[in-house]
């Protein structure tokens, strides 16, 4: 049998490219955070918070202590170690001042940032405290337990305010409401979030989130809040009395943290699938991921999404600084220039360009000689106090934090005490100002009170008129006092009509079949 031979001819196989995957700004946004730097700690990560205020040092909870870091040196800053047991959830004040924690002895502890004093100890749980918060008048401390409970605490007296006993399971989440001190959100592992209202001692609204929560967060505006729990994420809408408005479901192990970033345009989820996952808070898509080593406990950012700090399981913290974008102009100089186009170089040298020496203010000069009459005096020109009325406000707030407004005032002649008057006036009404004018027009008072007979007729016009305008403000803060508690009124209502609509519909679609008949016929 003859064998006849065939050219082999080899299986044409297609080369596949994987799919280059679309570069968008968030993209290139969060790239910018550059490499972490890795700090190791002596127990898992519990809470992570930054200070508001610069320079912006976030605290980090674990074990039996709360370590501050200094974000740019990446090196402990403060140690407070104040507990006998573990404490938990470390969280600032909106001055950076303060510090309170819950901790495993079921205290609520609260510091002061620079002496690392224990200011208040706040006692009546029965549970260990995992979260604590400030509310939003920055007066009182909320603490959410294991007893089931949650309690608002008065700093000043050391007193328990009030105390919410509603979930049927540990409570390890909740968050103070950004638009008024008198709301509180709690979610429970036992499936609930519950706003409550302090000024009813009851609960508000209750929705059911289906898993344990474990973070909950307010948008700012107040309107909407987020659950997290189990692998999802839930949005709910308030005023529609909990209607659930989203369901995120990216992550595939529990979601332990949430937070606003990018001046709260972006929700960030944290999880134990060791992913840190970026959404558009418009359309709750996602737009950027970070993965990281370890199952993330913890994960907190800085303002301006400057820093970003991740607590993880094993102890580790992990934090990334966002690198300064070096200009085109600037790549080439220095060293750069002997460097190939096509090679990267690294940005750790940073350009100081020039700066410009800034010719001082006339008021500034006579501030630093203490000639404070001639201070103001300058600040009060027509051409500043109308054009730039924030450098007036700046020095009356300089002068009050001195304590030698008085003086200035003293020295003031009659054309510049109506200049100040004309100034108050005007910027009574501006939001920004308001307090700082309240207070210089009680030194005001105070310098010129057994003088104000003696002004001319302009100047006594003029006071005449800033009394009415004192006046009008006042009635326009009473009514809306008024108008924010008939709100309240409301939105505390809001939650009993809607049970008792639905037991009324319940009532009506489940009727017998003879009942069914009868409301036909009547109908």
């Amino acid at each position: 049998m003859s064998h006849i031979s065939y050219p082999f001819k080899k299986t044409n196989k297609s080369v596949y490219q994987k799919p280059a995957s679309v570069l968008t700004e968030d993209n290139i946004y969060w790239k910018k955070l550059g490499q972490p730097v890795l700090v190791k700690e002596f127990g898992a990560i519990d809470y992570l918070d930054f200070s508001p205020v610069e320079p912006y040092y976030f605290a980090a909870t674990c074990s039996v202590r709360i370590q501050i870091y200094d974000p740019i040196t990446k090196i402990v800053a403060k140690n407070i170690s104040k507990f006998v047991e573990a404490a938990y959830g470390g969280c600032f004040r909106s001055d950076g001042r303060l510090l309170v924690a819950g901790s495993e002895e079921a205290a609520v502890k609260l510091f002061d940032v620079q002496s690392k004093n224990v200011l208040r100890v706040f006692t009546g749980h029965t549970g260990p405290v995992h979260r604590t918060f400030f509310t939003k008048d920055q007066t009182k401390v909320i603490s959410f337990s294991d007893d089931k409970s949650v309690c608002l605490w008065d700093i000043a007296t050391e007193q328990k305010l009030t105390n919410f006993s509603e979930h049927a399971d540990y409570i390890r989440a909740g968050a103070p409401s950004p638009v008024s001190p008198d709301l509180i959100l709690s979610g429970g592992y036992d499936h609930a979030v519950k706003l409550y209202d302090c000024r009813t001692n009851g609960t508000v609204l209750s929705v059911n989130h289906g898993c344990p929560v474990e973070s909950t967060i307010f948008i700012p505006s107040g309107g909407l809040f987020i659950s997290a729990g189990g692998t999802e994420i839930k949005v709910w809408d308030i005023f529609n009395g909990g209607k659930l408005l989203a369901n995120i479901s990216q992550h595939h192990k529990t979601v332990t943290t949430l937070r606003l970033s990018s001046n709260s345009s972006r929700l960030m989820s944290a999880s134990l699938d060791r992913h840190v996952k970026i959404y558009d808070i418009s359309t709750f898509k996602v737009v950027h991921n970070i993965d990281f080593p370890n199952a993330i406990l913890s994960m907190a950012i800085s303002e301006n999404d400057d820093v970003l700090a991740v607590g993880m399981i094993d102890g580790v913290i992990s934090i990334r600084k966002r690198e300064q974008p070096v200009r085109h102009s600037e790549e080439k100089k220095g060293l750069y220039k002997f460097a190939p186009d096509h090679v990267q170089t690294s940005s750790v040298d940073v350009i100081v360009s020039k700066q410009k020496i800034e010719k001082s203010s006339n008021f500034e000069k006579h501030l630093r000689k203490m000639e404070f009459d001639k201070a103001l005096s300058a600040v009060l020109k027509s051409y500043v106090a109308v054009k730039y009325p924030e450098k007036t406000i700046a020095l009356i707030q300089e002068m009050l934090r001195r304590k030698v407004l008085h003086v200035a005032l003293d020295g003031l002649s009659e054309k510049d005490i109506g200049s100040l008057l004309r100034f108050f006036i005007k910027n009574l009404g501006e939001t920004r100002f308001t307090r700082t004018v309240i207070d210089a027009a009680n030194v005001f008072v105070d310098v010129f009170e057994n003088q104000i007979k003696m002004f001319s007729e302009q100047n006594l016009w003029l006071c005449n008129s800033l009394q009415e305008e004192i006046k009008q403000e006042t009635d326009v803060s009473k009514r809306a006092s008024e108008l924010e508690g008939a709100i309240g009124l409301l939105l505390s209502g809001a939650q009993t009509n809607t049970t008792k609509d639905i037991l009324e519909i319940n009532d009506i679609l489940t009727p017998s079949s003879k009942a069914q008949k009868e409301i036909v016929i009547d109908v």
